[in-house]
């Protein structure tokens, strides 16, 4: 599998980034499949620099936050007049509540020509070509999960991991999310001398304990609010996490 970062921006886009959006690639020696992890605002620009979004396999939404959901309209528009014409319905898969949500991003009642939207249901995994998908809902204000991949490495090895928080707090579906992940693409927007929030987000410390509780592997911080310290919260998680933290970056791309 692979990892593409489309957006990393906490909360809103930044003069750097698209908000939360990441692209996930696998192979099943016939063809490629493609995966978005969220669609937020800035993102569907750059998805257009990486991959065809015409041959996106199917979104996945963490939540619903306009964060995380609003380039849908995006999608929208392009699936029902890009280049290539009209499309068939994309699949969509996300909390109750997300049909409702596109057609007010999109202002429109009907979109079901252009998405079958289908709803989480933990405990019942959801199969994309080589990718096995589970959902653990997690610590936020709203219905939430996050999202764990399961699919083949690239070096043909086996079966690896991949684990997306989505926006959570410190809970035990995002550890169980991420038990032995061999990357943690975990949220971090918060920072342990900033807001005295919880149930919201993760601060860098928080995300490297959820990392050592779940054994994950690698970690890579992700959704940092454009006021937040990127510096101060990759520290934070080194105090909490012996293993590799890096930083999303808009275009980096991580190999599983």
């Amino acid at each position: 599998m692979r990892l593409t970062v489309l957006g990393c921006s906490g909360s809103m886009s930044s003069p750097e980034s698209a908000s939360s959006s990441y692209l996930v690639q696998a192979d099943d020696g016939e063809r490629t499949y493609a995966v978005l992890l969220d669609l937020g605002s800035g993102a569907m620009g750059q998805l257009l620099r990486h991959h065809d979004p015409t041959a996106v396999d199917a979104v996945l939404l963490s939540h619903l936050h306009a964060d995380h959901v609003v380039d849908l309209a995006a999608l929208h528009v392009y699936l029902q007049y890009g280049p290539a014409g009209p499309q068939p319905p994309m699949p969509v898969h996300g909390p109750a509540g997300t049909i409702e949500r596109i057609q007010q991003l999109c202002g429109e009642e009907d979109c079901e020509e252009q998405f079958a939207v289908g709803t989480w249901q933990p405990g019942r995994p959801v199969q994309i070509g080589p990718m096995s998908i589970e959902v653990f809902e997690v610590r936020h204000p709203v219905t939430a999960y996050a999202l764990r991949i399961t699919g083949p490495s690239e070096d043909g090895s086996g079966p690896v991991v991949l684990t997306y928080t989505g926006d959570t707090d410190s809970c035990a579906g995002v550890i169980d999310a991420a038990r032995a992940a061999d990357l943690l693409l975990s949220e971090a927007a918060f920072w342990e001398e900033g807001p005295q929030v919880r149930g919201l987000h993760l601060t860098g410390r928080r995300a490297g304990e959820v990392a050592t509780a779940a054994e994950a592997r690698h970690l890579v911080l992700t959704h940092l609010q454009p006021w937040t310290p990127a510096d101060t919260v990759r520290s934070e998680a080194l105090t909490a996490f012996s293993g590799p933290v890096d930083l999303a970056a808009p275009g980096a791309v991580w190999e599983l």
